[in-house]
C-alpha cells in the first residue's frame, strides 16, 4: 500500500467541513492501525466495563426509520443516539435494513418486520426502476426522500456519517440485490443523486458494501469500500483474502474497511500480514457477549492493543 494513492478527497465536492475532516483524519491514519468498533450503541458500556475502553466507532441502522415499518407503529431513537455518540467524539457508521416499500408477505417466517429479506417480499426492484411513472418507483423516492429528513437532522448538528447504504448486495438475501447486480447499481446511483443532488446531504461519506467487480457502482460514487465477513466462531485471522479483493476493486487507491464482522481479526495478525482495515464493527447479539465469537480476554487484549484506536485515542475533532 502506498499512502499517497488512497485517496482523501470526498466524491461529493460539496462535502461539510465535517465529513471532510473525517475523511483526512481516516486517510492519515491508514494503515497505521485500525479503529475498533461495535454495532449497536447499547453496547457501549459493556464493552468499557470488560475492556476498560470504548471503541472509535458505533455502527446505527436506519431501519425502523421506514416507512413501510413506521405505519406499523416502529419507533427509533438512532437519530438521537448518534448525536449522543457524536457529542462523546466517536464516529458515526450507518446502515439501512430497509424494509420494503411495500408488496409484503407478512405471514409466518415471512412478517412484515422481515421486510428486508428477498424471501419476506414480492417486491421487484428491477420492474420498479425500469418504470419510473409506477407507483413502486415513487415508493423508492418516498422512503429515499424521509431517510433524507432524518440524514438532515444529523447534518443539522454537525454529525458527519460513513454511510453504508445497500449493503451485502450481491449476497442477494436482502431485496436490493435480489434482482442482480444492475438493479441494486441503479438503486445506488438513484439514492447518491437524490440525497447529495436534490436533498444536500453533504455529511455523508458513501462506503459501498460489496467486493465483486459486476456490483460496483463506480469511483465517482464511492469514498471507502468495504465487506462484511463472519469467520467461524473463534477465528481470528486478520482476512487477507477479503481485504486482497477489495484492494484490486479499487487499484489500491480508497480506504478499505471491514464494515461488519463476527470473529474480531487478530490485530498482531493484521499487522504482521499487510492487512490493513480502517475499521472494524464487530455485530451486536452473540457476536460481542456470547464468549464464543470474542472472549472476554481476546476482547481486553484487543481493545488494549497499540495497534487498535478506541474513542479515547481519536482526535479533538473540530465539532467537539
Amino acid at each position: 500500500m502506498t499512502e499517497q494513492k488512497i485517496s482523501r478527497t470526498l466524491v461529493n465536492k460539496d462535502a461539510t467541513s465535517e465529513a471532510r475532516e473525517l475523511m483526512k483524519y481516516l486517510a492519515e491514519h491508514y494503515g497505521k492501525g485500525v479503529l475498533s468498533g461495535q454495532q449497536d450503541y447499547g453496547n457501549l458500556n459493556w464493552i468499557n466495563e470488560n475492556t476498560g475502553r470504548k471503541p472509535a466507532v458505533i455502527g446505527f441502522d436506519l431501519m425502523e426509520y421506514s416507512p413501510s415499518r413506521t405505519e406499523r407503529g416502529a419507533t427509533s431513537e438512532e437519530i438521537r443516539d448518534m448525536i449522543a455518540w457524536h457529542r462523546q467524539g466517536g464516529i458515526v457508521t450507518l446502515c439501512w435494513h430497509w424494509n420494503s416499500p411495500s408488496n409484503l408477505i407478512d405471514e409466518p417466517g415471512k412478517e412484515w418486520w422481515r421486510g428486508f429479506y428477498t424471501e419476506a417480499t414480492t417486491f421487484d426492484l428491477a420492474a420498479a426502476l425500469a418504470h419510473p411513472e409506477s407507483d413502486e418507483y415513487a415508493l423508492l423516492i418516498r422512503d429515499i426522500d424521509v431517510i433524507a429528513g432524518h440524514l438532515q437532522e444529523l447534518k443539522d448538528v454537525g454529525v458527519p456519517v460513513l454511510f453504508r447504504p445497500l449493503h451485502e448486495a450481491e449476497g442477494g438475501w436482502f431485496w436490493w440485490g435480489a434482482k442482480g447486480p444492475e438493479s441494486a447499481k441503479q438503486l445506488y446511483r438513484l439514492m447518491y443523486d437524490r440525497l447529495v443532488n436534490k436533498h444536500e446531504l453533504g455529511n455523508l461519506i458513501w462506503v459501498w458494501n460489496s467486493e465483486k467487480p459486476e456490483w460496483y457502482p463506480g469511483d465517482d460514487l464511492v469514498d471507502i469500500v468495504s465487506v462484511d465477513v463472519y469467520p467461524e466462531a473463534g477465528n481470528h485471522s486478520p482476512l487477507a483474502e477479503r481485504y486482497e479483493n477489495l484492494r484490486e476493486l479499487v487499484n489500491d487507491s480508497k480506504i478499505i474497511a471491514l464494515a461488519e464482522n463476527g470473529s474480531i481479526p487478530d490485530p498482531q495478525q493484521m499487522k504482521e500480514q499487510g492487512v490493513h482495515w480502517s475499521w472494524f464493527c464487530t455485530w451486536t447479539g452473540e457476536f460481542l457477549r456470547g464468549g464464543q465469537h470474542n472472549t472476554v480476554d481476546f476482547l481486553k487484549e484487543v481493545y488494549n492493543s497499540k495497534y487498535v484506536v478506541t474513542l479515547d485515542q481519536l482526535p479533538e475533532w473540530s465539532w467537539k
